[in-house]
């Protein structure tokens, strides 16, 4: 009769849980970490291992904002997508904005309290796009945007609640003392909107405006991944965004568009997503190739 057959039952059961515990820590502890490390250093994988580290500092795996001290984009790098991780590529607040297209209303700040507002997702996309049309030199408008880079939003108060006669027309993006971007609607003044005022009876109109179905600026330029992390741009932002680095780096655009087509990926398995430009590798080959002062190019 071995030992184990002459203790109490609930011994018995203990030791058989601690050896449980010994063998999965073992296995899973010690065996697999160690299994994982030695098959991640094959040829192929090594390189995501190690976080795809680039030399000249960063990884090419995570975006990161190529901005000056004011918080302006460089005008000799390439610039990513926006990102709302953080102040902005945050590993460690890896983030979307959660705001979908009914995102339309801002809440305006209150007159000396400039953090008591909160932009829409319109607003944030029409202010987006305007500061890129104003770096590129093209055109920035976009369908339901203002001139001044906020959402074309018209609050329309009517005698039937819903439906009706249009009583009163406020642009509820446009704070006082701001002009309107629309003088009438229906045959109403335009009001701009008061801060803290009640709105919520309006009838929400986003106003279309004359801007091109397709315009010049992408939409990765202007909206942010869901990770808040994507290193990656449009091949259409990257080329809007290449007679400026060319112009920078004293570089011809030819020898610019080189260095993207390097730096651009194709679709998964031929099929899956869309090529991509990764900005971090890019201005980091921009760099090596023609490197420029902190002053400008």
């Amino acid at each position: 009769m071995n030992l184990l057959s002459r203790m109490p039952s609930w011994v018995g059961h203990h030791v058989a849980a601690i050896r449980v515990v010994v063998v999965l820590t073992v296995v899973l502890g010690l065996l697999y970490p160690l299994g994982m490390t030695a098959l991640a250093q094959v040829p192929g994988l090594r390189e995501h291992a190690h976080g795809s580290r680039l030399t000249a500092g960063g990884s090419a795996l995570i975006g990161q904002s190529f901005l000056d001290k004011k918080g302006a984009p460089i005008p000799y790098y390439f610039q990513p997508r926006p990102s709302d991780a953080g102040t902005g590529y945050d590993a460690s607040a890896s983030a979307a904005g959660n705001l979908g297209p009914e995102s339309t209303v801002d809440v305006l700040p209150v007159l000396g309290h400039p953090d008591s507002g909160k932009q829409s997702l319109l607003t944030q996309v029409c202010a987006r796009s305007k500061a890129v049309g104003e770096l590129e030199h093209v055109d920035g408008s976009r369908p339901y945007c203002t001139a001044d880079g906020v959402g074309a939003v018209l609050g329309v108060f009517r005698d039937g609640g819903t439906t009706g006669k249009a009583t009163r027309v406020v642009s509820l993006d446009q704070a006082c003392p701001e002009k309107p971007f629309r003088s009438t609607y229906g045959g109403i003044t335009v009001e701009c909107a008061t801060p803290g005022a009640d709105y919520s009876k309006a009838v929400v109109t986003p106003v279309r405006g004359d801007a091109p179905a397709h315009p010049k600026v992408p939409a990765d330029a202007v909206t942010a991944s869901a990770s808040g992390l994507d290193p990656q741009i449009s091949p259409a932002y990257a080329a809007l965004q290449t007679p400026r680095v060319a112009r920078e780096r004293g570089m011809t655009e030819a020898a610019v568009r080189k260095l993207v087509d390097r730096c651009t990926s194709g679709r998964g398995l031929g099929v899956l997503g869309a090529p991509a430009v990764n900005v971090v590798e890019l201005n980091a080959a921009l760099d090596h190739l023609r490197p420029v002062s902190a002053e400008g190019a």
